[in-house]
């Protein structure tokens, strides 16, 4: 069949998409007939040698304007979502472009779009979902510059609070520190947001999650921006505040004029004061890796969280580099041995003891369960009596009585058995204790948990190593 120029009209007619296409000065040369319903126009003449400027579509052109610039140099964009003004009314649209050529020339582009308003906004009646972040915004940053015309903006951002999602905050970091940009990392940790589940529905508890991160990339618009790291924990990286005084009066905002971080919100069945954690450090005047900077803001955290809650902490190395052996005695460890020896004295069984002092590990070491190895290489856990598996090769990577790991790299590579009970179960940190009477192995106690790069404190270890000498009579 031969491609006539009718024949093209009449398919290009057929699809529901909006189509258009430009010469290489941006000036259309021609759409299909559903860009003329969408606009309501009654023939192409109105527009056509005409750019989006003259037909004052949006409210800022540039951003448009520079997007298809970049298609006439030969990119291609995929997706992306904007706004436009439709006889008085902004709508939001997805768009994708690609240059179009004549033979290996670039003479103007072609595109097409789709609207999603009602998409957009039934979702945000429904679940609650936002966006906080556009192409526009993202793109004054250099990373996201170079991949948002590759990428739709539903792969960055987390459907629930509109903020970066958690791989996409962890490529932007690791980026500022290729690209040796100054910057300050947080961690973010909501307060006691389990006990707002388990009253008031994980529906209050995703409301908490959006208002809270909906507040902090307002509170930080054009100089941070904020993650989603997982659960109720949040990221942010900022550019802007590096020095202690520039981040500890930055803190003082957004825990007090902002409300950020203590506010009160409101359910259809009551009401909850939130606060927030935060523990902070910066590159590269703190860390100038990766690794090491994300164990400064989680040891922060977790002093802050030593501290009671509803606080900051800014990493000072002078203060903190030693700060975990002056932790142990301050955070109230003895008493917690105290507690764990006489709570196993007054009952008897293995599994008795650790059902008694469940709630004390719990509370100490942020966990919602508790797991053990028997002699024969099956785990259980202390709540959950359907949890088991094969763990027989747990001793391979036990050089000595005590092992904490922020990941499962290692176990993944000499105990796969084991390795395969973690991951299926979403754990990705774990810290082991053996359970011995002399020379004699008699199984092993594992905390483990579902955040990586966790950075298991002393005191931790110290409570589960104590732990397990208190039982090597009872396995």
């Amino acid at each position: 069949m031969e491609m006539t120029v009718d024949l093209f009209d009449s398919i290009i007619n057929t699809s529901q998409d909006c189509v258009f296409w430009k010469d290489k000065n941006r000036r259309f040369l021609g759409v299909n007939q559903a860009f003329l319903d969408y606009y309501g126009f009654k023939s192409a003449d109105v527009l056509i040698g005409k750019n989006d400027e003259e037909m004052g579509w949006h409210s800022d052109p540039d951003p448009y304007k520079q997007d298809e610039l970049r298609v006439l140099s030969g990119k291609t964009t995929y997706k992306v979502q904007g706004k436009c003004f439709i006889r008085g009314e902004e709508r939001d649209i997805i768009a994708s472009k690609r240059p179009l050529y004549n033979g290996d020339e670039i003479v103007g582009l072609v595109g097409s779009f789709v609207d999603i308003t009602d998409v957009v906004r039934r979702k945000e009646k429904n679940d609650g979902s936002q966006v906080l972040y556009t192409i526009d915004k993202l793109r004054k940053y250099s990373f996201f510059d170079k991949i948002i015309d590759e990428i739709s903006l539903e792969e960055i951002l987390d459907p629930l609070t509109g903020i970066l999602n958690r791989s996409y905050s962890m490529k932007f970091v690791r980026s500022l520190i290729a690209e040796k940009i100054p910057f300050t990392f947080t961690i973010i940790d909501l307060d006691n947001f389990k006990f707002i589940n388990d009253t008031y529905g994980h529906t209050a508890g995703d409301k908490v999650l959006a208002m809270v991160s909906k507040s902090l990339a307002e509170f930080t618009d054009g100089f941070a921006l904020a993650g989603r790291f997982g659960g109720d924990e949040l990221l942010l990286i900022d550019l802007k505040n590096i020095t202690i005084k520039e981040k500890t009066d930055f803190f003082e905002n957004l825990y007090g004029k902002s409300k950020t971080l203590r506010k009160e919100v409101f359910f259809e069945n009551g009401a909850a004061f939130v606060t927030g954690t935060s523990g902070c450090a910066s590159f590269p005047e703190d860390s100038d890796n990766f690794s090491h900077l994300f164990g400064l803001i989680d040891k922060m955290l977790y002093l802050g969280k030593n501290m009671g809650r509803n606080c900051y902490k800014v990493y000072e190395e002078e203060k903190h580099k030693y700060v975990e052996i002056r932790k142990i005695a301050k955070s109230g460890i003895f008493k917690s041995m105290y507690k764990l020896r006489t709570g196993i004295e007054s009952e008897t069984g293995f599994e008795n003891k650790l059902k008694k002092v469940m709630p004390l590990l719990a509370e100490t070491l942020q966990i919602k369960d508790f797991y053990y190895v028997t002699s024969n290489g099956d785990i259980h856990a202390v709540l959950d009596k359907n949890f088991n598996g094969d763990a027989s090769d747990l001793q391979n990577i036990m050089e000595d009585d005590l092992f904490s790991q922020g990941s499962l790299d290692l176990i993944k590579k000499h105990s796969p058995k084991f390795y395969k009970v973690l991951s299926q179960n979403g754990f990705e940190s774990v810290l082991i204790s053996r359970i011995r009477k002399k020379d004699k192995i008699k199984g092993y106690l594992v905390c483990a948990v579902d955040r990586s790069l966790r950075i298991w404190q002393e005191n931790e270890c110290a409570i589960v190593y104590y732990l397990a000498e208190l039982l090597s009579d009872d396995l």
